[in-house]
């Protein structure tokens, strides 16, 4: 169970990883050794699985944010995986889901051009439904 301690180091963390531990005892009202105590517990609870780094996609050229609604032709999925996995520097989160469509791809692009080539050939696997990220609300 976590607790309140518990929920604002995992929001500090959040927020920015690369925090002191001093830093974030200071923000949670703790030392830097108790606060760097809590965040091993929550290492080895498996409730921090890892730390990243968040990139921005359109300084990197990537300036076309997709989200594609995915309708399989059969159960079998095996065409569809292996094409996004053939194409995964522009898939960035592939979600299994339920409701109308079985997949929800996440996707970025360079181009107009090359959106267009990825779908022609995604069609050839399933049916989709394309919607383009105007823009980003941060919560």
């Amino acid at each position: 169970m976590l607790d309140k301690t518990d929920l604002q180091i995992l929001d500090e963390l959040s927020k920015n990883s690369r925090i002191s531990m001093k830093e974030l005892g200071e923000k949670v009202h703790m030392t830097g050794p108790a606060a760097s105590a809590r965040v091993a517990k929550l290492e080895d609870k498996g409730i921090i699985e890892g730390y990243t780094i968040k990139m921005n996609q359109v300084k990197m050229g990537y300036t076309i944010h997709a989200m594609i609604s995915i309708i399989t032709h059969s159960t079998y999925h095996g065409p569809f995986l292996s094409f996004i996995k053939s194409h995964q520097d522009y898939v960035i989160n592939n979600y299994k889901i339920s409701g109308d469509s079985c997949y929800l791809l996440e996707c970025k692009f360079p181009s107009t051009e090359i959106l267009d080539e990825f779908l022609v050939g995604l069609n050839k696997e399933v049916n989709y439904k394309l919607s383009i990220v105007i823009n980003k609300t941060k919560m």
